[in-house]
């Protein structure tokens, strides 16, 4: 029997899609000239503050959440029945 072949098994699909992003992030970041923002703080107008700011904030929460997997997680026969 033949398996399926999926959309991202293809190199090329996966080259596409990351040029997309790239694509993506490059004209998200022009438009962060084009607009004036009024921050509470002088560091709120850097350019590509908030893309900065996300970023770090989801690396974080990935490594906190390794961290309390070390002691949130349950042995694999944690619900099986005896």
């Amino acid at each position: 029997m033949m398996e399926k072949k999926h959309l991202f098994d293809d190199p090329a699909n996966v080259k596409r899609l990351l040029r997309a992003i790239y694509v993506i992030c490059a004209v998200l970041v022009g438009l962060d000239l084009l607009f004036l923002r009024h921050g509470m703080h002088e560091w709120e107008s850097m350019i590509g503050f908030y893309a900065i700011y996300g970023f770090v904030g989801c690396s974080a929460l990935v490594l906190v959440a390794r961290e309390m997997r070390k002691f949130l997680m349950r042995d694999e026969e944690y619900y099986d029945d005896d």
